[in-house]
């Protein structure tokens, strides 16, 4: 059997890593998706939060670590183990996918502001952690000014 899409033991698939005509493109340490396995709940939010993005924007938005295989920790990020928190780059005014800071004159900060209403709107996100305190509903976190952190509780609103 060919295998579609990489799969860990708790049967958390790895995002699409490169798919056509996408609204995001992916980043992370390690890189090549091995810390882009996501619960269900998970995948269904990138994935409708892309297709939203995309019909109202043409630059794409950065996906980073969501959970290793199987729920393995690193030192860097005890939070992403069970799949469902996510990073992801804030919108930069080149459309380059690179890092940017809140602080940076590449900082799109209204383009990121969009970006994170879509996250909101979707019922299940629960916290959006991130610097930027000009945008609604984010929290203040340390070391959270090239990155936000998205956290969604499954099966409630």
């Amino acid at each position: 059997m060919i295998e579609v899409q990489p799969k860990d033991s708790r049967g958390y698939f790895m995002l699409p890593q490169h798919p056509e005509d996408s609204g995001y493109y992916i980043y992370g340490t390690p890189a090549g998706g091995v810390y882009q396995y996501a619960h269900p709940a998970m995948i269904s939010l990138l994935l409708w939060v892309e297709r939203e993005w995309a019909a109202i924007e043409k630059r794409q938005f950065g996906i980073g670590n969501i959970c290793m295989a199987d729920g393995q920790s690193t030192d860097e990020h005890h939070s992403h183990k069970d799949g469902l928190q996510v990073d992801v780059r804030p919108l930069r005014t080149d459309g380059a996918h690179r890092p940017v800071t809140w602080l940076q004159s590449e900082y799109d900060g209204e383009a990121t502001a969009k970006l994170i209403a879509i996250f909101f709107s979707y019922p299940l996100v629960k916290q959006v952690l991130f610097n930027d305190n000009r945008i609604p509903g984010v929290r203040h976190w340390p070391r959270h000014d090239d990155h936000f952190h998205v956290g969604i509780k499954p099966g409630q609103k």
